[in-house]
């Protein structure tokens, strides 16, 4: 479905069980997560929304719409329009960044928030990893704990990837926030940090300082996993989930 919340254009994929989550995902677009929605609404007997973030895929992005906060006001607005409560919010890569700005608006309709390999923070001595100029498959290799695991690319494209593009003009070049790893000290809602023990692209120890700075997170790290969990090992993640209740 498309719904608008003000002048933001959404596209939702709607899985509609019961309990609600909003899954985010990251740079990779939809299909790293659209197969978890399903495996997640299945097991769970959950309502699952997963949306397209705005200027990702070909969809519409308004120019008043600027920044990881921007975007994380849209989807409390959608939620809403959607008079959801009860919500958890799971979010991988720059969707792990955007479910902790989203539980930092303290939105009643939000429960908790599960970071799933998050970026945004910064960490000294752990450095995001600097995948610029890199191919798909020299990417994967950061990305998996078995690199033959990874989706098959699309055909080679001359210029940076759309989605990409769209990515950096929510995070900037940096895809970091110099204020957020300090700013998470104000968030009170439940959180579970999960980890891919593999993760190339944002180490456990990176995974652990967000934990960290958060009260009372939680932290699980997913043996044999890289930076997708939803991808690579998407029981383990579910459990991982489920076991804890967030």
């Amino acid at each position: 479905m498309t719904t608008h919340v003000g002048p933001v254009e959404v596209t939702v994929q709607d899985r509609d069980r019961t309990r609600p989550f909003l899954l985010l995902h990251g740079g990779g677009g939809v299909p790293t997560m659209a197969g978890f929605a399903d495996l997640l609404a299945e097991r769970a007997h959950a309502r699952v929304l997963l949306p397209t973030h705005p200027g990702f895929a070909g969809t519409p992005k308004p120019d008043g719409l600027v920044g990881v906060a921007g975007l994380a006001h849209a989807y409390v607005a959608l939620l809403e329009e959607l008079d959801l409560t009860d919500v958890t919010v799971v979010g991988n890569s720059f969707g792990g960044w955007l479910a902790a700005e989203i539980a930092l608006l303290e939105s009643p309709r939000v429960s908790g928030a599960v970071i799933i390999d998050g970026i945004g923070i910064e960490v000294d001595g752990h450095p995001m990893t600097n995948l610029a100029g890199m191919t798909p498959q020299q990417i994967s290799t950061y990305s998996f704990h078995d690199p033959r695991k990874a989706p098959v690319p699309p055909a080679e494209q001359a210029g940076p990837s759309p989605d990409i593009q769209a990515l950096i003009g929510y995070t900037g070049p940096t895809m970091s926030d110099k204020t957020l790893i300090d700013r998470l000290a104000d968030l009170h809602l439940p959180v579970h940090v999960i980890w891919g023990e593999s993760d190339g692209i944002v180490a456990p120890e990176y995974g652990r300082a967000y934990a960290a700075a958060i009260p009372g997170a939680m932290f699980t790290l997913l043996p044999r996993t890289g930076h997708l969990p939803q991808v690579e090992t998407p029981e383990e993640l579910l459990g991982a989930i489920l076991d804890l209740g967030a």
